[in-house]
């Protein structure tokens, strides 16, 4: 908090746009004591929602009352915002529904999927529990008990400061038992997305998952957890295959049978995911909802 109003302070926005859960809050807070306007963008309810306790219910409080302090609320999936409604936490503030982040159709090309060699998997996210990272290795450590000529890709950011938070050692465990690579973090995930056949996100819970949203511009497939955000990021059986939420095993299946597609139908559902995005989550809409929120200009509905 200290450090967000020294850097409000020093820079003196016109206007700002949070998002993620805790710089709605924090910099939400900091804007409305400063008299800053300000848009949050409800990207995933993370931690907080997800589980309960004393400390997580007085921070959905919080969060409603920072919210009816915004001049704009941005939502990425329509369960979350009726979620928001039910339980009170929008007040009288405007609300706009976007495709998620968007993606850059233009950076995000299509590429053909690989030949030969292993069928490749790749989940892309911050290792978290809630991310469903446990389960990814679980079901990549089933897949390798089966002996499937198959290679599973672990890419993104250790040591984040969150209560379900994947350890180390953790990893060093499924790299030491071969079940699966973890290639650190990266500022350019496409050629990584390249070396994939299909993208594995078995979230608990997501905004808009944007990893998704740029494998499938790339022509690639994805398997996604039945929960809000992620079910709506893809088309199940068209562009992607819907697993059960904390499942290993549900998983596990979803991965054997794609494994046991033939390359037609893959790139088929590849095809697919790419004219999708094409259609419906171009980064075009999301800016245009931003710059009508910005100053002398009226926002949207």
């Amino acid at each position: 908090m200290r450090f967000i109003w020294a850097v409000m302070r020093q820079y003196q926005p016109d206007f700002v746009f949070n998002f993620t859960v805790k710089m709605n809050i924090y910099c939400g807070l900091v804007c409305s004591l400063q008299g800053v306007p300000f848009a949050n963008n409800i990207s995933g309810l993370g931690t907080a929602f997800i589980h309960d306790s004393w400390l997580f219910r007085r921070v959905r409080q919080v969060y409603g009352l920072v919210n009816r302090k915004a001049r704009r609320l941005f939502f990425q999936n329509e369960e979350d915002l009726s979620f928001f409604s039910e339980k009170g936490l929008l007040g009288d503030t405007p609300h706009t529904l976007l495709p998620g982040s968007g993606v850059d159709l233009q950076r995000f090309r299509p590429s053909p999927l690989p030949e030969g060699g292993p069928f490749t998997f790749i989940m892309i996210a911050r290792l978290l529990g809630d991310k469903g990272v446990r389960e990814y290795a679980e079901a990549c450590r089933q897949l390798v008990a089966k002996e499937l000529d198959v290679h599973c890709l672990l890419v993104g950011p250790l040591g984040v400061s969150n209560r379900t938070a994947i350890s180390e050692e953790e990893v060093r465990q499924w790299q030491e038992e071969e079940v699966l690579k973890y290639s650190g973090v990266t500022e350019d995930v496409r050629p990584l997305i390249e070396k994939a056949h299909v993208l594995v996100l078995p979230s608990y819970r997501e905004g808009m998952p944007r990893t998704v949203l740029e494998a499938g511009a790339m022509g690639r497939p994805a398997i996604v957890a039945d929960v809000p955000g992620c079910r709506q990021a893809i088309e199940p059986e068209v562009t992607g295959w819907l697993c059960e939420v904390r499942s290993a095993e549900s998983l596990a299946q979803q991965m054997m049978r794609v494994v046991d597609m033939n390359a037609e139908e893959l790139q088929k559902a590849g095809n697919a995911a790419r004219q999708r995005m094409q259609a419906h989550f171009s980064e075009d809409v999301v800016v245009k909802a931003y710059l009508e929120c910005l100053p002398h200009r009226p926002c949207s509905p």
